[in-house]
């Protein structure tokens, strides 16, 4: 299994970005130097909740900051792009990375409507868009000419340039939210991004992604392939005993789950949601405690999970510390 950073890093303040920003691009070369297979950047706009807001331009610095790390998006909330500065911008950064990129779409934000609302798009229109831009990004890194006529773009253009610098294009996955959206994918012997917060559900999310590929008729050393591809994200509050994790490190995660239900009704339902149950939404411990989560995990055969190891006002030292004790003792039991 590989291993991601997911680089999620909230800054509450204005006076803060700067400084959030330059930890974000630290920790994306630590990252690089423990080893670590990819960097995974989120999309979040006026808010805070995500410090350098624009995934493309961040990953163009990283392409600059690192040499060998994979650059993922999970993901660009991608019905609030106009397709062709879409189609323009990933073509640029794959030549930048020399191929390191990784292409996660999602149609946006199921929580955040003001995104919508300041880019000026109806949510409800999001999954149409969605669907669209990502035939037209197909088109344009495929063809030369390129005359699309949809539902919401026209337009005909001689060629998209430049052109991706991985053949035919970078590899591109979509993020699923509904165990519906997984099986379509599933259908089709497409990899995915996915969310799961134990190795159980994610192991749930497996079993039906394999069920619904057979039902379609693709063969099990396809399907294995396609799941090979696959990346789960994972949020941890890693510290060296269970009770620094615990006493220090929840109580940011804790602060960001207010920080957001405050910002958004349907966020504050799902924390409302996952603390009825009883149990934490998140792995919280020292790297025994959660080993065998992660051993669970691997054993899966998903290909590849993506760790948040940065939470709320969680402070740069302590997530670094985390992301170095995950690389030294777990990484090495998980990985192939």
């Amino acid at each position: 299994m590989r291993v991601g950073l997911f680089l999620f890093h909230e800054s509450r303040y204005p006076s803060a970005d700067a400084q959030v920003i330059d930890e974000a691009v630290q920790e994306a070369r630590l990252a690089e130097a423990e080893g670590m297979d990819a960097v995974f950047l989120v999309e979040h706009h006026f808010d805070g909740n995500c410090a350098y807001v624009d995934p493309p331009t961040f990953a163009a610095a990283m392409a600059m900051a690192t040499s060998r790390i994979k650059i993922g998006f999970a993901v660009l909330q991608t019905s609030l792009y106009h397709p062709l500065r879409m189609a323009e911008q990933i073509a640029l950064i794959d030549n930048l990375s020399k191929g390191r990129l990784i292409v996660g779409l999602g149609r946006g934000s199921l929580v955040n409507l003001h995104e919508y609302a300041g880019y000026q798009i109806d949510p409800d229109t999001a999954q149409e868009r969605f669907e669209e831009i990502e035939d037209i990004l197909l088109k344009c890194w495929t063809q030369e000419k390129v005359a699309h006529a949809g539902k919401y773009w026209n337009f005909e253009i001689p060629m998209l340039r430049p052109r991706p610098y991985t053949k035919p294009y970078p590899q591109t996955l979509r993020s699923v939210a509904s165990e519906a959206s997984l099986a379509a994918q599933a259908r089709l012997g497409r990899p995915v991004l996915m969310a799961a917060a134990t190795a159980p559900g994610a192991a749930r999310n497996i079993q039906i992604y394999r069920n619904a590929a057979r039902e379609a008729g693709l063969h099990d050393d396809a399907i294995d392939e396609a799941i090979s591809q696959c990346w789960v994200a994972r949020t941890v509050v890693l510290a060296p005993t269970d009770a620094e994790a615990r006493d220090v490190g929840l109580p940011y995660f804790q602060q960001m789950q207010t920080y957001r239900a405050a910002q958004s009704s349907a966020f504050e339902a799902q924390v409302a949601k996952a603390n009825a149950s009883g149990r934490l939404p998140v792995l919280c411990g020292s790297p025994d405690s959660m080993m065998d989560d992660f051993t669970s995990l691997a054993k899966t055969g998903i290909g590849g999970v993506i760790v948040r190891f940065r939470t709320g006002p969680m402070p740069a030292d302590f997530s670094t510390r985390a992301l170095k004790l995950f690389m030294r003792d777990i990484a090495p039991r998980i990985r192939h």
